[in-house]
């Protein structure tokens, strides 16, 4: 809460953010907030000091000026933080919000870092640049091309708002140097970020095309703090190229090169119905033209959330994650009787698959589409049947889903908080497993990497064109697996069972838990480090690793993270970690189950039901560690 000493000094600097916004629109905006937060308060004060009671008016006037003080303060708190995942935040007037204002500053840092790496480049450094469909998107999108043209820079700006895999595309497919991405991905409507990538002459090795890591963010981030106002920072009017359809093209081209022809005649055969959604994103569009061009003939988008719409209207967040946000295209699919659900978050760098799981079906409760058995996959059962596929164990692939030049270095990757099976798999084809710290920056510069993924719905199935999570491809190669599989009589769910037979049944769960205090993230974070559980699902803790010392130096190791790592004699396994995101702190929950490699379907189901107890004791151990009992 502001002083009377630092209140002057707030409103001295909203004054001067209001003089230099190159947005009347945020400029009116914030000028009317400091107008609330400065009316004058002397006649409430004096009826209070009365001892009077206030009048309804009066309340109202005292409640609004109060707000908008701290709102001001807020916004002047300080400066939206620019690191390795851009700038993320909502969108409004002040430092610490999104705005016009703060996209030039981050352009003209993101200038200034790429002309002091490459000094008289000739030709000059390219920057390609995409925009979903948010909120003011298309405007930040323009401004960083102005900026960029006005530095001696090549901006290229995609044609129109379209997924963020086609803009990581774009940056190896060009040559680009950097690329950046105007996305909030699932965030909430208010919200929108600025992501950026690095390539050409500005990376190297496994690094091209993928997000900005250490120390590039913290050179990036004091270039940009070296603006000292943005009517300073040169903006041109023309000279940045509007690219065509040829990009886009281009990126549909690579992404059906993970179809198999071969299986085509099969997959028509085998009559696949899916049901997909776009989440009012950008993917829609992109997704349908690939599935069509790979020969499925029956994909229905789910009508109210084909079309993007920045204000997302059928979803509370628009995350396939979140509880409910999956409800129309599952319901959709109960009553097309369809055989796979695949939802795509907004900017579809992300991919949800759903199932109709008979052995989930309640007849109990309400008449919904999870009551009927659909259900959705999680990450990482998603993952290990991408992992499985890339690596030839599924009968009659043949073939690496993606391939690298020397296929005597292939490796498999995904992220720490993400389930160990993928190494089992990757151990068993004879190639190479690495983790990596959580986000696909880290995941996606791995050399040699054939495949990599993360729980959180990202996969990376083809790095020879995307150096990302890209949920259209993977759509694709799911869609492609499921029509196969069908053709054969099998199921997903079947190739699931198949390798908790190979690998011992691996069931994952996450609990995530949402703060408005964010001092109260660190605060959890401390008491859970002081106090750990002694037990997980009745299973001793053995280990208890402090994920911020850095972890297994033995075998090269991970750099710190702010994280906690709890192993049990089991082999259960609970990760603990603030989201680099959002507001939340995420707990990554793991049991290992034993099958044996000739288990029959019961026994397999038997161990499913005995997994999910466990799983849900370990949950409700660490809700207990956390201080968060019935969360």
């Amino acid at each position: 809460m502001a002083t009377a000493d630092t209140w002057p000094e707030i409103q001295d600097q909203a004054r001067a953010w209001i003089a230099d916004d190159p947005d009347p629109s945020t400029a009116a905006e914030l000028a009317d907030l400091l107008a609330r937060a400065t009316t004058s308060l002397d006649e409430v004060e004096a009826v209070r000091g009365s001892g009077r009671p206030l009048t309804p008016e009066q309340e109202r006037l005292s409640a609004d000026v109060e707000q908008a003080r701290a709102e001001l303060e807020d916004r002047f708190a300080g400066t939206l933080q620019f690191g390795t995942a851009g700038l993320r935040g909502a969108i409004a007037a002040g430092p610490n919000r999104m705005n016009r204002a703060v996209v030039i500053r981050a352009a003209a840092g993101l200038a200034g870092y790429l002309n002091a790496q490459l000094p008289g480049a000739k030709p000059a450094p390219r920057v390609v640049i995409g925009y979903d469909a948010r909120h003011r998107s298309a405007d930040f999108a323009r401004d960083t091309a102005a900026v960029m043209t006005a530095a001696g820079i090549e901006a290229l700006l995609l044609p129109s708002a379209l997924p963020t895999p086609v803009l990581a595309f774009a940056v190896r497919h060009l040559g680009a140097e950097a690329g950046v991405m105007v996305t909030a991905s699932h965030n909430p409507p208010q919200d929108n970020g600025y992501k950026v990538y690095l390539g050409g002459r500005a990376a190297g090795g496994g690094a091209q095309g993928s997000q900005i890591v250490p120390p590039a963010d913290a050179a990036i981030a004091a270039e940009i703090a070296r603006v000292t106002s943005v009517a300073s920072v040169p903006r041109a009017d023309s000279g940045w190229t509007v690219l065509g359809p040829d990009v886009l093209d281009a990126y549909v081209a690579s992404v059906l090169t993970l179809a198999d022809p071969s299986d085509a005649a099969r997959m028509r055969a085998s009559g696949l119905k899916v049901v997909l959604t776009p989440l009012h994103g950008v993917g829609g569009a992109v997704a349908t033209r690939v599935l069509a061009a790979a020969g499925f003939g029956d994909v229905t988008l789910v009508p109210e959330q084909a079309e993007p719409d920045p204000d997302f209207p059928t979803v509370a967040f628009p995350n396939p994650e979140e509880p409910g946000a999956m409800d129309y295209a599952l319901g959709l699919a109960a009553a097309e009787s369809a055989d796979l659900v695949l939802a795509l978050d907004p900017d579809a760098d992300r991919c949800a698959v759903a199932v109709d799981d008979p052995m989930s079906r309640s007849y109990r409760g309400p008449d919904t589409a999870a009551a009927d058995g659909w259900r959705m996959l999680r990450g990482d059962e998603v993952g290990a049947l991408l992992g499985a596929l890339a690596a030839g164990r599924i009968a009659g692939a043949g073939t690496f889903v993606a391939s690298t030049p020397d296929e005597r270095e292939l490796v498999f990757a995904n992220s720490i908080v993400s389930s160990r099976l993928l190494s089992q798999i990757a151990q068993a084809a004879g190639a190479r497993h690495e983790e990596t710290l959580t986000g696909f920056k880290w995941i996606s510069r791995v050399d040699g990497l054939v495949f990599g993924y993360e729980e959180a719905l990202g996969y990376c199935v083809d790095p020879a064109h995307v150096r990302d999570k890209d949920g259209i491809s993977a759509a694709l190669v799911i869609a492609q697996l499921a029509a196969t599989l069908k053709a054969d009589g099998r199921t997903l769910l079947g190739v699931l069972d198949d390798l908790a037979r190979d690998h011992g049944l691996h069931m994952t769960d996450q609990l995530s838990v949402r703060f408005t205090d964010l001092a109260q993230i660190p605060a959890t974070m401390a008491r859970l480090r002081d106090n750990p559980p002694a037990t997980l699902g009745g299973s001793p803790v053995t280990k208890v690793v402090d994920l911020e010392a850095g972890t297994d130096a033995e075998r090269g190791g991970l750099p710190p993270t702010v994280g906690l790592r709890l192993l049990a004699e089991d082999g259960t396994r609970v990760i603990v970690r603030p989201s680099g995101t959002e507001p939340k702190v995420k707990c990554y929950l793991e049991v290992i189950v034993e099958v044996g490699e000739h288990a029959s379907e019961p026994k397999v189901m038997s161990a499913r039901r005995h997994a999910r107890d466990r799983l849900d004791a370990v949950r409700r151990d660490t809700e207990a560690a956390l201080g968060i009992t019935g969360a």
